[in-house]
């Protein structure tokens, strides 16, 4: 295997980060915090944007798809369905309401400079650690429950071309949001200096992520890089017991890379292979992209004065996203924005699981950390 593509895989992901860390930031594109709002205050407009970045999604990716410029398709690490991934998506659900952010949320709102989310991130790699326990039943339980073995999308399933479900699927998705934008449901009230509309965002974020399907060969994608950072970090402290989990050994992703035709490997272990080269300067950039926002918006300062329940819920969410985040597998982001887009029907199944977790997540924020929560209205802090 050539190292050869690394260096050019890791500077488009480190721009795809950048300015999906500005875009996130600008907005407050936060995906966890639209579901907590929906049960917690009967909010609907950031759903509705979320609803826009999927169907914008879908409809690029299958132009692109028809043109030819995506023969990754379906794109790697997608699987067939499996009970794994409505469980997976229930326990993300929780997980992301209590830690205030997703996989991704809580990247960007580290980089505006939250201690909190620092907990969660804190947390996740502690909830990969964890999986890495517990992957060989796990993964006997996959093996055990798929069903449609083999077919991985819903047009695979019926045997029928994409396009033949692509266009009523997004039809149906574009009239809703014509209707909405009519009416200004899509536009969401705030003061906050270069505020960016969160319908916008969607939109800028579903052609980050044909960018990165196009050039990299899938969506963007970044729990692996917990799992890694955990396997890292396991290993300076228990070296032996690290090199004989079984999770840190196996090979997920074994791919041609589609802009230099090199066959590419890589998995959640400790090592540098094609997902450090992918997932890491994502990470970073992420990061990057809103500590530039902040600064220039004058508004980067460290958050940290929050009551201890908040840090313990952050934290404890942060561990069951990482966990779930394994076992379904991988997160809401590629699933909502990668999966769903091509009707994957794992993802079907972890939105499926991911709306009860969200409801359950935030009776237990309500509940028991936050006793009188107020809905936001620009930047989010929780």
């Amino acid at each position: 295997m050539t190292a050869a593509p690394y260096p050019l895989i890791m500077g488009i992901c480190l721009l795809l980060g950048f300015a999906t860390g500005m875009i996130l930031h600008r907005s407050d594109y936060c995906i966890a915090g639209m579901f907590r709002d929906l049960f917690l205050f009967k909010r609907v407009v950031m759903l509705r944007t979320l609803l826009l970045l999927i169907v914008s999604s879908m409809v690029l990716f299958e132009l692109a798809r028809l043109l030819g410029m995506l023969p990754l398709y379906p794109f790697p690490l997608l699987y067939s369905p499996t009970p794994a991934n409505l469980i997976g998506g229930f326990l993300f659900g929780i997980g992301m309401v209590l830690a205030g952010g997703c996989v991704v949320g809580t990247l960007y709102k580290m980089g505006a400079g939250s201690i909190l989310s620092t907990a969660a991130f804190a947390g996740l790699i502690l909830g990969s650690a964890l999986y890495a326990e517990i992957h060989p039943f796990w993964a006997s339980f996959i093996k055990r429950t798929t069903f449609f073995s083999g077919s991985i999308t819903l047009p695979q399933i019926l045997k029928l071309p994409p396009v033949i479900l692509i266009v009523p699927a997004a039809a149906v998705g574009l009239f809703l949001l014509l209707k909405w934008k009519k009416s200004g449901g899509l536009l969401r009230q705030s003061s906050a200096e270069g505020y960016l509309q969160p319908w916008k965002a969607a939109l800028l974020l579903s052609l980050l992520g044909l960018s990165s399907y196009v050039l990299i060969g899938m969506p963007l994608g970044i729990t692996s890089s917990y799992a890694k950072l955990s396997g890292y970090l396991g290993s300076i402290v228990f070296p032996d017991h690290v090199a004989g989990l079984a999770y840190y050994q196996a090979i997920p992703l074994k791919y041609v890379h589609p802009l230099t035709n090199t066959y590419l490997e890589g998995g959640g272990g400790p090592r540098f292979d094609v997902l450090s080269a992918v997932q890491f300067p994502l990470v970073a950039g992420i990061i990057l992209g809103s500590l530039s926002s902040a600064l220039s918006l004058k508004e980067f300062r460290i958050y940290y004065k929050v009551p201890a329940g908040q840090y313990i819920s952050a934290f404890t969410g942060g561990i069951i996203m990482g966990l779930a985040s394994r076992m379904a597998p991988t997160c809401n982001v590629w699933h909502l924005m990668g999966g769903l887009p091509i009707l994957a029907a794992s993802s079907m199944l972890f939105l499926t699981g991911l709306l009860p977790g969200a409801w359950l997540g935030s009776r237990l924020l309500m509940g028991l950390v936050l006793k009188n929560p107020v809905a936001e209205k620009g930047r989010c802090k929780v």
